[in-house]
């Protein structure tokens, strides 16, 4: 079993290729008023999970409600890719603003499994040559040239690189 202590208040990103189980991560371990989903805030903007070009908008809106989180220092979860470093900065900036500890939750899942699990899904079922690009920037994140994501400011980083793995995880929640 992998316990993750997580002070509450804080920042937790889920980070991960689309088809990783970042959401089902997410539903298991946090109450659904903690969970800030980039497919959520899409299909808010434009009836559907899968519009790219609501992307903008949708992060416009994602940011804005984390900062109001934040503010009133509450636990929040956001459940979006977060392979690229420029989107985890936008994310840490917002929590250094308001004090508040960020830890990352790495699902660094093998190849097979992410595409698999992308092909089995019901709805929003994402371009393999999508899956296998947010897999090498999440890979070069993890280990290319520094920075890596390791020194990104994070006051954790948790990797998980096997479903077993992930499914035994036991969050506890602390003070900060």
């Amino acid at each position: 079993m992998v316990e993750i202590a997580i002070p509450d208040p804080s920042l937790v990103v889920l980070i991960g290729a689309a088809g990783a189980g970042k959401s089902t991560f997410a539903a298991r371990h946090f109450a659904p008023d903690e969970i800030l989903s980039s497919d959520r805030f899409r299909e808010l903007i434009s009836g559907d999970a899968a519009d790219q070009r609501s992307t903008a908008a949708a992060f416009g809106r994602l940011h804005h409600e984390l900062e109001r989180r934040l503010a009133v220092r509450r636990l929040t979860v956001v459940d979006a890719t977060s392979v690229q470093p420029a989107s985890r900065r936008a994310l840490l900036a917002r929590a250094r603003s308001a004090g508040i500890p960020a830890t990352a939750i790495v699902l660094d899942l093998p190849t097979t499994t992410v595409l698999g699990r992308n092909l089995a899904r019901l709805t929003r079922v994402v371009d393999e040559t999508v899956v296998h690009r947010h897999l090498g920037r999440l890979r070069a994140s993890l280990e290319g040239a520094p920075p890596t994501l390791f020194d990104e400011g994070f006051a954790q980083v948790v990797v998980l690189r096997d479903p077993a793995e992930v499914d035994l995880v036991r969050i506890r929640r602390g003070p900060p």
